[in-house]
């Protein structure tokens, strides 16, 4: 093997940066000697920001970011990680295309017992029912179309119910009134990346509409990994009577062509590797479909949703690569009353919440496997699993804040939820093939269950103290709980040997501490955080293929947001930091061969996180940011016998408003053609790798029509 040459790829990069800065440079000039020709900065961001969503609900006894419109606007992310890396404790992993995996104050969860630890929504609805996750289930979200991302870091199931185990995400949909004329926005890439967006508004009195359709297309970086997208986004706020209302419709179609790990220690820095695709046959097709309406007349709110969602894929990474396709139907209700009592000392806030979902999952072999006898002889050509499961959601909440001295405020909230699922097997019960006849060499690996109902009740609470002992400055401690029920693969999709799945709902406690100080009217403003965490009942397979959620883990750690400089200053800084361990707290013989210890760090949980910004801003129609993003070292394997050593990456970016209505921007990624990998990881002792993408160069612009 050898070492990619690096030279002439430098020296593009190098050349491109300057490229780069001589163009800041030379609009700066042109902006400050004719300051006529472009728009004041208030006409520029002309957009009606509206209130967070999620974030709010905190009542700032917890830890919460929000990536304001400019930080999308500026990020122009052609993944979800290029924009969530601004967040302390985030880590959100690329995979192949749009393929990720997610971790807030917490390891990159993979496997059996890491989907639906996050929960993710759009304007505060969940995009998937309760117990059908998507493990990958940003790619379904509209960031790209986003006014404003919320990430809520810790556990949030008090507020926003089961899957916020670890925390939420939440993307919140452009606002109607805010769009004043159509808009066209191009963007092209390296390895054929090109991106088009069309928004078109309508406004006729009290009622906004706004439609927004975007398309993506690329080549990939990797042989066979590219992939077409499309997205749509239909918002309409107005009134009817005394009711303020919001309706929105949500679109997405994925069809992309995937690609697998590349395999040997190292191999993301050996250029015979790097670009090559062990899997080129692999592919996952998915399209989803939201609508959602919100209701709210004086101090109530009436939500109403609707989904849809199928998806197909093949299981590469599998012998026999069976073809898994899955999709889900659902609809649900939330009633939500606030007000105020006391002369305004007690804020509360209640609600119910109802939820109806059908969902289907068929895996089929088309092929037989390949391997030794034994390998072959378990996974036979045929249908798999083929089976519907129809839940049930209730849960009842509510939220408190009271203030007990002019400067001190407590913070509580509760929730309480019911989820039944009623699940029903179409094949043949237990490890047999799809002809009823069995398996040689003790069965077939898959176990099919029999016709079952599974109820899990949970409950999570919330305690926070604010303190506020001057303008300026907020101490808080704050005690929360988070529940995630088992989710329907863990529960009916087992392996021989398990006839019945009896796991519990993941609980996870968390203790943390915070201060948030603000200087010089917030044109300097810290945010600082200590946590604790312990999580009971992980779920995880076993050396024998049996799903269990007998684990332990804890996590200690600190997050730092910092900003130095106002939206008005010309030269700003943003640190987004995090330090963190998170262990084992329990001994096992794990699937793959892997042996978990008590005190063992888990494994793809780097210790130190973090990304920083210097944003340059001469004058209102230019703004460039110089970003580095910092990923530290991390555990391949649960056993921790080997390490990815880590990386720091360098990122521009450059927008120019060049009149009212047109603006320009260019971003570099990867500034420095630094060689890395997206994910490191070690399977049945093997090194595997997704190799990070090389420098890449990206230009574009926005017309208003």
């Amino acid at each position: 093997m050898t070492r990619r040459t690096r030279p002439a790829i430098v020296a593009a990069g190098r050349s491109t940066a300057l490229v780069l800065g001589l163009l800041v440079a030379a609009i700066t000039a042109a902006q400050t000697s004719a300051p006529g020709t472009a728009a004041p900065r208030d006409h520029i961001e002309d957009v009606i920001v509206t209130h967070t969503v999620i974030v709010d609900r905190l009542a700032g006894a917890g830890s919460g970011s929000v990536l304001a419109p400019a930080d999308v606007a500026l990020t122009r992310a052609e993944h979800p990680h290029e924009l969530l890396v601004r967040v302390p404790g985030v880590l959100v992993s690329r995979g192949s295309g749009e393929e990720h995996l997610t971790a807030i104050r917490s390891a990159v969860l993979s496997g059996a017992g890491s989907c639906g630890a996050f929960l993710f929504l759009e304007d505060g609805v969940a995009l998937r029912p309760h117990g059908f996750c998507n493990a990958n289930g940003l790619f379904e979200g509209l960031s790209e179309l986003a006014n404003k991302v919320e990430v809520v870091r810790g556990p949030g199931s008090a507020l926003f119910g089961g899957n916020a185990l670890h925390g939420a995400i939440n993307i919140q949909l452009p606002d109607a009134r805010a769009l004043a004329a159509p808009q066209v926005f191009l963007q092209a890439g390296r390895w054929g990346f090109g991106q088009a967006q069309l928004a078109l508004p309508w406004h006729g009195g009290d009622q906004h509409v706004r439609l927004d359709l975007l398309g993506t297309r690329t080549n990939g970086y990797r042989d066979n990994t590219g992939f077409g997208e499309q997205k749509l986004a239909l918002v309409h706020d107005g009134s009817v009577g005394s009711w303020v209302t919001r309706n929105t419709l949500a679109l997405t179609n994925l069809n992309q062509e995937t690609g697998g790990f590349v395999l040997g220690r190292d191999a993301y820095r050996y250029s015979d590797l790097q670009r090559t695709n062990p899997n080129p046959e692999a592919f996952r097709d998915a399209w989803s479909g939201r609508f959602t309406t919100h209701w709210t007349h004086a101090h109530a709110t009436i939500t109403g949703y609707a989904r849809r969602s199928r998806m197909e894929f093949l299981q590469h990474f599998l012998p026999g690569q069976p073809l898994e396709q899955n999709g889900q139907t659902s609809a649900g209700t939330q009633l939500e009353w606030r007000d105020h009592a006391f002369a305004d000392r007690l804020a509360w806030h209640a609600g119910v919440q109802a939820e109806w979902s059908t969902s289907d999952l068929q895996e089929t072999q088309a092929r037989a496997a390949t391997g030794s006898a034994a390998a072959v002889g378990i996974r036979p050509v045929g249908v798999h699993y083929d089976y519907d499961v129809r839940s049930r959601l209730g849960a009842a909440f509510y939220d408190i804040s009271l203030a007990l001295a002019d400067k001190l405020t407590l913070v509580h909230g509760g929730r309480a939820e019911s989820l039944q699922y009623d699940y029903v097997n179409h094949a043949a019960n237990g490890n047999l093939r799809a002809n009823g006849t069995p398996c040689g060499f003790g069965g077939c690996l898959f176990n099919r269950v029999a016709d079952r109902r599974d109820t899990f009740d949970n409950t999570a609470t919330r305690f926070g103290l604010r303190y506020t002992p001057r303008d300026g400055t907020t101490l808080r401690l704050v005690a929360a709980t988070g529940f995630r029920p088992p989710q329907t693969t863990e529960l009916y999709r087992l392996q021989r040997g398990q006839n019945v799945a009896d796991l519990h709902s993941e609980r996870l406690t968390s203790f943390e501490a915070g201060w948030t100080q603000r200087w010089l009217d917030d044109a300097i403003h810290s945010d600082l955080v200590l946590f604790h965490q312990r999580k009971q009942h992980l779920i995880l397979r076993d050396s024998a293929g049996i799903n269990v959620s007998n684990g332990r883990t804890r996590g200690d750690g600190i997050e730092w947001e910092l900003r130095l400089g106002d939206a008005a200053a010309p030269l700003r800084f943003e640190l987004a930091a995090s330090y963190a361990r998170h262990r084992y707290e329990f001994n096992r013989n794990i699937t793959g061969g892997e042996i978990i210890k008590s005190g063992n760090e888990e494994d793809t949980a780097p210790r130190r996180l973090g990304s920083a910004r210097l944003i340059y801003a001469p004058v209102p129609a230019v703004t460039a940011e110089l970003e580095m993003e910092y990923q530290g070292q991390y555990f391949l394997d649960a056993t921790n016998t080997a390490k990815y050593a880590g990386h720091k990456l360098l990122n521009l970016r450059a927008n120019w408003h060049v009149t009212p209505s047109v603006q320009l921007f260019a971003r570099v990624m990867n500034l420095t053609d630094r060689e890395y990998a997206d994910r490191a990881d070690i399977a049945f002792g093997g090194y595997r790798y997704f190799p990070g993408e090389p420098l890449r160069a990206f230009v574009g612009a926005q017309v208003q029509l």
